[in-house]
């Protein structure tokens, strides 16, 4: 059969069809890629390429300097929001306020998943449909809201006030992804661990939990990604010193010097996309295979 296959003129014009099918997929998304990936590459060169070099060349030209010190100062020094002590701070207050509104929120969500999906009560489902009016809901309608919550709190202009924030405005998100890949669960699993005895906590703890990390890994790193790069909020609720990121990098953009350097600030905007990407390096083959799982249906 093997040799009839390959003397055969339809079977060799079907196989060099889809040859030629796949070949030209291959080219399209490699056009896609590069075409995506040549700002970052200029970006990525730039930040080490000296102020003269890029004077004299361009952003788009071939570097003939390379140095790290444009690191450095962009680190330690860079004048940013009214201090000069570089990126740095900004950077470590990206994180203090991510890595605990990501594990918040992602832990309240699953929990809201789980009631809403295996200990269903009248309502449930109207509750269900309010919370994830959130994910349609666009941030500038809060900014008042939260405003007026902010002040009476006393949390206005700081790291707490914005984890407060992204935790409340993440519910959504992590109750939807979780709540819809929950309720592929057994509901048979449930009912034997109830006829066991066992109460709500420890179903959670020891049925729920342990079936959870490929729902996990995707909202932490859908959380995370998206509250390091938000800046409505950054911008609205915090100032100087206490600022993530993101908006010293928008200050850093319409600081309105004559003279940009170009070189530290393609160093700045590496320094703010690394923590996202590398998180989505690392996880985001678990991303694809828990989204395919039931995380959106």
């Amino acid at each position: 059969m093997a040799d009839l296959a390959v003397h055969d003129p339809l079977a060799g014009a079907g196989t060099w069809r889809r040859t030629r099918a796949r070949l030209g997929v291959h080219l399209a998304l490699g056009a896609f890629a590069l075409y995506y990936l040549v700002p970052f590459a200029v970006v990525v060169l730039n930040s080490f390429r000296s102020l003269d070099d890029i004077g004299r060349h361009g952003l788009l030209a071939i570097p003939t300097s390379f140095s790290v010190a444009h690191w450095a100062t962009t680190w330690n020094t860079l004048c940013v929001s009214g201090g000069c002590a570089g990126i740095a701070p900004f950077f470590w207050n990206s994180l203090e306020m991510a890595i605990p509104a990501t594990l918040i929120s992602t832990a309240f969500g699953a929990v809201n998943g789980y009631v809403l999906s295996k200990w269903r009560f009248p309502g449930s489902e109207a509750l269900f449909l309010l919370i994830t009016l959130g994910v349609f809901m666009p941030g500038q309608m809060v900014l008042l809201p939260w405003a007026i919550t902010l002040g009476h709190l006393g949390l206005s202009n700081s790291i707490a006030g914005l984890v407060l924030i992204h935790c409340v405005q993440g519910l959504s998100f992590t109750t939807l992804f979780c709540r819809n890949y929950y309720i592929n669960i057994p509901d048979e699993l449930i009912r034997a661990a109830r006829i066991d005895g066992a109460g709500f906590w420890r179903i959670f703890r020891r049925i729920v939990l342990p079936l959870s990390p490929p729902i996990l890994i995707v909202t932490v790193i859908w959380q995370f990604t998206g509250i390091w790069n938000e800046f409505l909020f950054g911008v609205t609720f915090s100032s100087g010193t206490h600022q993530p990121i993101t908006a010293a990098l928008i200050g850093l953009s319409a600081a309105g010097t004559s003279v940009h350097q170009y070189n530290v600030e393609s160093a700045a905007v590496l320094i703010g996309a690394a923590p996202p990407l590398l998180i989505y390096l690392l996880g985001g083959r678990y991303f694809v295979r828990g989204l395919t799982q039931g995380a959106v249906k």
